[in-house]
């Protein structure tokens, strides 16, 4: 099946370089291009695109606005959102997760980690987490708007649907490990992990790990490290 993505960012130059690397690969087509963000909603609903690669600056309508605006709409329930940021260690980042985007990759990665970035975004089967994203999800949770040393009340009420073993895995899930790996740590298949991981996205509401990883952290499930 073809992944189809969606290009937003002001920079023509970019924009076209991601769209021949984009389109030299068998299972994804690039399928529109987008300057601003209200452009990027508007062709994320005319071209049904799968994954959307957002940049965070972008005149009028930015990366974030328009980020939020596709993760509530019910119509692009299925769309999947990447950011990407000049630099990875960029307040708007988790604000960017908060208003529904499934990771961030910095424009200086490596073109295979984008491209697997892409393919992992479209399966909804983990974090985007190349090299940085382990630490820096928990820094930046920690540096967001709004977040303190008090957990959401909201949020840790949500946690009280979930099993023992759930909230288990979802430690795991937030501290940025794949199936396989948790599987390891917890000595169960990873068939078993990935069940109680889709139970606690449909309980918590979530659309995918990126936001089960906030979810952690703002209900205070799990703390930011100091390091």
């Amino acid at each position: 099946m073809t992944i189809r993505v969606l290009l937003a960012d002001d920079q023509a130059l970019l924009r076209s370089a991601f769209r021949v690397l984009v389109d030299s690969e068998p299972d994804m087509e690039v399928v529109g291009e987008a300057s601003d963000g209200a452009e990027a909603v508007r062709l994320a609903k005319e071209e049904r695109a799968d994954v959307v690669l957002m940049d965070i600056r972008m005149p009028g309508t930015d990366g974030l606005a328009a980020t939020r605006m596709i993760s509530e709409d019910p119509s692009l329930a299925q769309v999947r959102v990447v950011i990407l940021t000049t630099f990875e260690v960029d307040d708007y980042v988790v604000q960017s997760l908060r208003a529904g985007a499934s990771g961030f990759l910095g424009k200086g990665s490596e073109p295979e980690e984008l491209l697997s970035a892409i393919r992992i975004a479209a399966g909804g089967e983990a974090l985007l987490s190349p090299a940085a994203t382990k630490g820096l999800i928990a820094r930046f949770l920690a540096q967001g708007d709004g977040a303190d040393e008090t957990a959401d009340p909201a949020r840790t009420a949500r946690l009280e649907a979930l099993t023992v073993r759930e909230r288990e895995v979802l430690v795991q899930v937030a501290g940025g490990h794949s199936n396989d790996e948790i599987a390891e740590r917890l000595e169960v298949s990873p068939l078993t992990v990935k069940t109680h991981v889709n139970r606690a996205m449909a309980k918590l509401g979530a659309r995918d790990r990126a936001q089960l990883v906030v979810i952690a952290y703002e209900s205070g499930l799990v703390r930011p490290r100091v390091e």
